[in-house]
């Protein structure tokens, strides 16, 4: 004979809590709590997620970083390399044309810049000197009434804290010379991704693509493509502005009579490829330099020639310039240099915009194109960033 079943307790109507019953209780957990946890563990997979992304690109960051600049070369000199071909050049010898200028004229121009700064140092040393003698002068002479026993010795604390530090000191020089080694290695393979881009990236890009499950092949390819117009006008743009401040900067240097204009101006010009933050440090050099220089006055007229500027290639050239395809927010801007500052130092600074370009007009191409067609978009063209939307189009013209 079976055993007899034994009897289910019954659910206990008054008191749910208490019952020993069986039934799925996932009723009786508030709709909010329900929706607030699913919420929250899809927000911890996806921040998992975005972390293992993180810590994986700064773990191959030899590689990402030199990948990354030769990109933004490649947006940059991919306009003369297209004007090559259509005269008619082989691609690949267009490409190794327009990269061996590239080098003449980045090589002219550094070596210009320090054949400048040696030529100008001894002088500049010089009327640094005669600036600490002044604040020596004043800090003896002026409200301070500091002895010169004093003076003399914070000058000795701080020759001994430099004897007492000289090892930890020559370890951070070593750990530079190896951080030069790991910079030439860095430049090396940026040129040698750099003619693979600028010969075949357009095979390299189909050859990408075709990973894509085929009914959203053509929109990836599309957005893709949309994603590197933006690149292209964004660092033709910022080029531009560079060389507007470069020169405005420069020019008003010259006047004020500062010394090592050229250095500063080319100073000036790299820093503009880091944006707000490259510019607020070649100004501050150039104003110390002619606070050593020529005083408190022209410190100022240094300053004010650097606000107006700034002013101008905020206000007028950079709307101007960039215009719709690549325009961001200007908060957007600051917090995506600031977490690329954080999370990967002046490389984070340096390519956390131009990413942040290419995700907003790949993303906006997801989201809103209609009918994708790839052989339609020419990447060296600004409005190819902008999506064939045609509702965007008629609320921008509204």
């Amino acid at each position: 004979m079976s055993e007899p079943q034994r009897k289910q307790p019954e659910f206990d109507q008054a008191n749910p809590f208490l019952s020993e019953s069986t039934e799925d209780v996932t009723n009786l957990v508030p709709r909010g709590l329900r929706i607030g946890a699913a919420l929250s563990w899809r927000f911890i997979v996806v921040i998992a997620a975005l972390y293992v992304i993180v810590f994986l690109i700064g773990y191959l960051s030899v590689v990402v970083i030199p990948l990354s600049i030769a990109l933004l070369l490649a947006a940059l000199l991919a306009p003369a390399v297209s004007k090559l071909t259509m005269l008619r050049f082989p691609r690949g010898l267009a490409a190794g044309i327009v990269l061996i200028a590239g080098l003449a004229v980045l090589g002219g121009l550094l070596t210009f810049v320090v054949a400048q700064f040696s030529s100008g140092l001894p002088e500049l040393q010089k009327q640094l000197t005669e600036s600490l003698n002044q604040i020596k002068v004043w800090l003896i002479d002026g409200p301070l009434h500091l002895r010169q026993e004093q003076i003399q010795e914070f000058i000795n604390q701080a020759i001994s804290f430099l004897q007492n530090n000289q090892a930890s000191i020559t370890t951070t020089a070593l750990t530079t010379a190896g951080t030069v080694g790991e910079i030439v290695t860095g430049f090396i393979l940026t040129l040698f991704i750099l003619i693979f881009f600028l010969s075949g990236g357009d095979q390299i890009w189909k050859f990408l693509v075709r990973g894509v499950p085929g009914r959203v092949r053509n929109r990836v390819d599309v957005a893709g493509r949309r994603g590197f117009a933006s690149l292209v006008s964004y660092v033709r743009a910022t080029a531009a502005v560079a060389v507007v401040d470069a020169v405005g900067i420069g020019i008003g240097l010259a006047i004020v009579g500062v010394p090592l204009v050229i250095p500063l101006a080319t100073l000036v010009f790299l820093g503009a490829f880091i944006p707000i933050i490259g510019a607020v440090i070649a100004g501050a050099v150039a104003v110390l330099i002619a606070l050593v220089t020529k005083g408190i006055v022209g410190a100022l007229i240094v300053l004010a020639i650097v606000i107006g500027v700034m002013q101008l290639e905020s206000h007028v050239l950079q709307p101007i310039l960039l215009g719709r395809a690549v325009k961001l927010h200007p908060l957007a801007v600051v917090l995506a240099i600031t977490a690329g500052l954080v999370a990967a130092g002046i490389a984070g600074a340096l390519l956390s915009v131009p990413l942040l370009a290419v995700l907003n007009a790949g993303i906006r191409s997801l989201l809103h194109e209609h009918d994708p067609d790839p052989a339609e978009i020419d990447v060296l063209r600004d409005q190819a960033a902008q999506p064939n939307d045609p509702g965007e189009e008629s609320e921008a013209k509204s």
